[in-house]
């Protein structure tokens, strides 16, 4: 039996050490949230844009409605959750990298480190386009990466700061 436990304790540490995926999101408590706050509904990376909070029966608890946009697709998610309950937000993160090519649809960007990263996409529709054509009158430009839950994308675009 003491083998059976031992054995049981081993692997319940192999599955809690290494932190797999503990930065991609943390737990807040459902009522800590705010619009414009970010959270995570259906495996989904969001930015809160509607809340509402409903009081329940006699010993029911106050739940509370979120409708999130996702940061990366600009779909729209909803959920429900009792407001003492936690709920996992994700750790976004921005960067704003300085535009220095264009090639076979992904950006050339340095960031301030001076490192080069040439794996993120053209963004497609009208922000792609506003890169690509800025890009071409050689304007210094600023593309602002967003990372959250291991995917990244471009934003935003600015003129550098002279």
């Amino acid at each position: 039996r003491h083998k059976a436990l031992r054995k049981m304790a081993e692997d319940q540490e192999e599955f809690t050490s290494g932190d797999a995926g503990a930065s991609k999101t943390y737990p807040a408590q459902c009522s800590s949230l705010r619009k414009s706050g970010f959270v995570v509904i259906k495996d989904r990376p969001c930015k809160i844009v509607e809340m509402s909070t409903s009081k329940t029966g006699k010993h029911g608890h106050a739940k509370v409605h979120i409708v999130g946009i996702d940061i990366f697709n600009g779909k729209k998610y909803e959920d429900i959750c009792p407001s003492t309950h936690n709920m996992d937000v994700p750790n976004v993160k921005r960067a704003d990298m300085q535009l220095i090519g264009i090639q076979d649809g992904f950006l050339s960007l340095m960031a301030e480190g001076g490192d080069v990263r040439e794996d993120i996409r053209l963004p497609e529709g009208d922000l792609g386009k506003e890169i690509q054509e800025r890009f071409e009158k050689e304007e210094q430009l600023l593309v602002t990466v967003l990372t959250a839950m291991d995917e990244e994308a471009a934003i935003a675009v600015k003129n550098m700061p002279k």
